[in-house]
Formats: structure tokens, C-alpha cells, sequence
């Protein structure tokens, strides 16, 4: 009885053991240092993974953020540094011309400009660089990847584990960070306002596109980013491209059910809408914006321009025609506009420089949001079963809106040459067309019948690679291999070159052949000619 006795409770101890070891590694994991940087200085970036890092400094974690906003809260666990030097400089410049067109190797060159500048206005802030002269330790660096390549320093310098994250999803250059490779075929360009269904003349465009990408971003692109890197990070222990090599996850603002089914590594995790606080209560709307909407009869139109672009800042004749619109309409607007006055605003609009977007969305009487297109816009209106009317203007609102379309939930116009009449077309299209509706609402639900939101499904693969130093085992072999061995050009040149070459040998002896006979077949005319001359 005692050696049982003894037995039991030497297992006792060893469970006990056990458990206090794993309680200790998940502690270890729970209370990891964390360095999370996001240069853009687009705040609907920072939206987009605002809540993912707040919940891991909610999780235990110490998160040091490195945005161009600052911030005024002050959080347990959570410290915001605000390098907002560039949006000084993009203040000097005034407003951007969205009306402009230019060939796509100036509009590439002109990106790179302006990368180069967002990337030595966060490294020179003096709260940047005490940051990297203080000595501290991170073990996970969470980087936006923007093409800031020289950014990428900060890998290196505290030597962490890197995630990247792409609030718009995957394109040419995240798929060379991880290895993956997406058939240009049915995979349109980010900046192209091509769908996966892509014709012959399409598919020609989105190649021609891509190599035209691929050429400056290794003769302009890249060269100036090893300059700053070399610059900023004199003394690094890697290389640029080493560091380059360094992500072991990377996170993307997208999911199928929103665009496509398309290819992608075990370590490529869609977490399209991780910016919805989808386990929050719809909150009730303030009193007179509550009474604005709910006392229409006909019912409410959301209109806004997203964070990055200003309504305020339109032309007067695009204002004009916006409230020449909504003025013919029967409905109330609720118009995102950064001022405290719009001169002439019809009676059924209100204005109010912010609103609380979800919330506006989720109302039953809200019936169509007329958006920029915006990936996060584009996302919310999915959530709650909107129809849209886009009125895309860079970067990737096309592509959304395009995709929009193609899924039956919305239209779109050209915002710089519409007219009011063909505007409010377009909105009583929109509402009077059930169809449009029910669209918004079947998205809607295919997009919420997930097994997880994908905020818990960003924070389980952030710990992932936390508790698996790295999780170098997710790590594709494909990093390994240069441009022509990835594509396999090497391998198809050899099979091709065998084959060309078996066939001129075989075209070249049927050629023998047929000349040894030909010969043959000479000699013996000759011969029996020979013997009937003699006869």
C-alpha cells in the first residue's frame, strides 16, 4: 500500500510539474515584448490593426506602437510613438491632383518618392531613434508592409521575430517577401481595376503590368531603399535582403468570401475584418442623429469619403453636383463632411466631421452607403448587408468596387465627370432594385460563417509563432530559389532545348535519310541506264 501510496503521489508531483511548466511557457508567451510599426500615414491602415494590438496588450503583452498619429490614451501595456513629421511635408505639398494621369513607370517612380520620404521621416524622429539607441529587447516585430523596405532595419537591429501585416491583402511584393506565387492569370494587380475573370486582352495588361512592376522595382525601388537601409543601419548584422527573408507570418486584410479564392502559404492567414468589433452591441445613435435617421420615411443614404480623402477638399463643381443629387432625393443623407458648414446643404442633409460608422451601417433605415471603396468601407458594408455606390479614386478602391459590382451588391461612377443626372440614376437603381439588397445581404452572410472572428484567429497565430521561436518550420523552400529557378524557367529551358534539339536531330536524319536514298536511287537509274546503253 505505501509503494502505491508512493507511486501516486510521485505521479501526483510530476502532473503538478508538468502543469506548472506549461502555465510558466504560456506566461512566457503571454508577456512578450512587442514592436508593432506603421509608417502610412493613412489612419484607415492603423484602423485596421488597432484593435489586434490592443487586444494583445489586453492578453498580457508590452506593445510599443511606431505610427505617424501619436496617440492621447494612455493604456496598460500600450505605448504609442507618433513620428507625425510627414504629415507636415505632405501639408507643404497641399492637395493631391487625383484628377492627373501619368504612364505607370512615372506613377511608380513617384510611389517610391514618397516612400523614401515616409521611411526617412520615421527613422529620423528623434522618439524613433531614442527608441533604438535605449537598448531595449523586443521578441516580436509586427511591420506593415508598405514596400518601406529599409524600414525593415528594425528586424535586425533587436534582433526579434517578424510578422508583416497588409490591411488590403496580398499583392507582388508580399508574395516575394513569403515565396508564394499567385498565377497572373486569374490574379489581377492590386492597382488595376481587373476582377479575377480576366479575358485575353486583360490577361495581357496584368502581365505586361506586372513585369513592367517587377523591372522598377529592382532598377529604382529597391537600390534607393538599400541606401536608406545602409544609411539608417550602418552597422547591421544583415543584409537587406537577409532581413527581407526574416517573416515568419504575415497577415492579410482579406478573406475569400470578400474577393476570391486564390492561393496562398500555411503562413499567409486571411483576417479580412479584423478591424469589426464584432462581439460589441451595436450602440444606439446620438439623440439628434438618431432623430434624423429613424423619423425618415424613406429611408437614410450613408455617404463618406473614408479617412484618407476629404470631401471637404472636392472641387466646388463635384460639391455641386453631390448636392444637386441629394437634393433631388427623397431620402435623408448623412454626409461625412470636415467642416463645420457646407454652404448651400440641402435640408435633407447632415453633416458632421465624424461618425460612428458601424453604427450608422447596422441601422435598419440606413439603405445604401455611397463610399470611396475603401478595403475597410468595402468590409463594413459587407458585415451589415449594405449596397454600395462607389466612387473609387486611387489605389485599391477600384479593384473593390470592381469586385462589388461583379457580386451584384453594387455600381459605380467617376466622381470627376459624373453629372446629377446620372448620379441620382445610379442611387435609385440602387434602391429600387431589390436585387442589389438581397446581394449585400447574401455577402453578408457568407462573410460572418466563419469557425472564428479573425481577430481570434490573428491573435492565435501571433502566439503561434511566439511559442514556436519563429515557427521556422512554416518557412517555404521557395525563398531559396532565384527568379528563374522559381518559375521553373531553368527546368522548362532544359526540356524545351532537349526537345528542340530531338527534333533537329530527328528532322536532320530523315533529311540524310531521304538524301542516302535520293543517292541510292541515282546511282541505280544510272546503272541500269548504263546496262542498256551497253545491250
Amino acid at each position: 500500500m505505501g509503494g502505491i501510496c508512493s507511486g501516486t503521489g510521485l505521479g501526483l508531483l510530476l502532473i503538478g510539474l508538468i502543469l506548472l511548466f506549461s502555465a510558466n511557457a504560456d506566461e512566457g508567451v503571454q508577456s512578450s515584448r512587442i514592436l508593432a510599426v506603421f509608417p502610412f500615414p493613412g489612419r484607415s491602415q492603423y484602423i485596421f490593426a488597432e484593435q489586434f494590438l490592443k487586444e494583445l496588450a489586453h492578453r498580457g503583452h508590452n506593445v510599443t506602437v511606431i505610427n505617424t498619429f501619436g496617440s492621447e490614451e494612455n493604456e496598460l501595456n500600450f505605448r504609442v510613438i507618433g513620428a507625425k513629421k510627414i504629415h507636415e511635408i505632405m501639408a507643404a505639398f497641399g492637395n493631391a491632383d487625383y484628377t492627373q494621369t501619368a504612364s505607370q513607370w512615372k506613377i511608380l517612380t513617384m510611389t517610391t518618392e514618397f516612400l523614401n520620404l515616409l521611411t526617412t521621416s520615421i527613422l529620423d524622429d528623434p522618439a524613433v531613434k531614442d527608441l533604438l539607441n535605449s537598448g531595449e529587447k523586443f521578441d516580436l516585430v509586427v511591420m506593415e508592409t508598405v514596400q518601406t523596405d529599409a524600414l525593415f532595419g528594425l528586424i535586425q537591429h533587436f534582433g526579434a521575430e517578424t510578422i508583416g501585416i497588409s490591411s488590403y491583402g496580398t499583392d507582388t511584393h508580399i508574395d516575394e517577401l513569403m515565396g508564394n506565387i499567385s498565377p497572373l492569370s486569374y490574379n489581377p494587380l492590386l492597382l488595376s481595376s481587373r476582377t479575377e475573370q480576366m479575358d485575353f486582352k486583360d490577361r495581357v495588361r496584368n502581365v505586361f503590368e506586372a513585369c513592367v512592376m517587377w523591372l522598377h522595382k529592382r532598377i529604382v525601388h529597391l537600390p534607393t531603399q538599400r541606401e536608406l537601409y545602409a544609411k539608417y543601419f550602418p552597422t547591421a548584422r544583415k543584409s537587406l535582403d537577409e532581413v527581407l527573408d526574416s517573416f515568419s507570418l504575415m497577415l492579410l486584410g482579406q478573406h475569400f468570401s470578400l474577393s476570391y479564392p486564390r492561393p496562398y502559404l500555411p503562413n499567409m492567414i486571411e483576417v479580412g475584418g479584423l478591424h469589426l468589433q464584432q462581439q460589441r452591441k451595436v450602440q444606439p445613435l446620438a439623440k439628434e442623429l438618431s432623430e434624423f435617421v429613424e423619423q425618415s420615411e424613406t429611408g437614410v443614404i450613408y455617404f463618406s469619403m473614408g479617412s484618407n480623402i476629404k470631401s471637404k477638399d472636392l472641387p466646388p463643381s463635384t460639391r455641386t453636383v453631390l448636392m444637386e443629387t441629394f437634393a433631388s432625393l427623397p431620402h435623408r443623407v448623412l454626409w461625412k463632411f470636415e467642416d463645420d458648414q457646407l454652404p448651400e446643404k440641402p435640408d435633407n442633409v447632415f453633416i458632421s466631421k465624424w461618425f460612428p460608422q458601424p453604427d450608422i451601417l447596422a441601422h435598419p433605415n440606413v439603405k445604401l452607403f455611397i463610399t470611396h471603396g475603401g478595403l475597410l468601407s468595402t468590409i463594413e458594408s459587407i458585415f451589415f448587408g449594405k449596397p454600395i455606390l462607389g466612387l473609387p479614386i486611387f489605389y485599391d478602391q477600384h479593384l473593390n468596387v470592381q469586385r462589388a459590382k461583379q457580386a451584384g451588391y453594387g455600381l459605380s461612377a467617376d466622381i470627376w465627370s459624373v453629372n446629377a443626372t446620372e448620379l441620382t440614376s445610379l442611387i435609385q437603381e440602387l434602391l429600387s432594385n431589390p436585387s442589389y439588397s438581397a446581394s449585400a445581404r447574401t455577402k453578408s452572410k457568407l462573410f460572418r460563417d466563419q469557425k472564428e472572428t479573425a481577430l481570434e484567429r490573428a491573435i492565435w497565430w501571433t502566439e503561434y509563432v511566439l511559442r514556436h521561436k519563429g515557427a521556422k518550420h512554416l518557412r517555404c523552400a521557395s525563398r531559396d530559389l532565384d527568379f528563374i529557378q522559381f518559375h521553373g524557367l531553368d527546368t522548362w529551358g532544359l526540356l524545351i532545348a532537349i526537345t528542340f534539339v530531338s527534333i533537329l536531330i530527328v528532322v536532320i536524319s530523315i533529311k540524310c535519310l531521304q538524301r542516302v536514298s535520293l543517292i541510292s536511287i541515282i546511282r541505280k537509274t544510272r546503272t541500269e541506264a548504263s546496262k542498256l546503253k551497253t545491250q
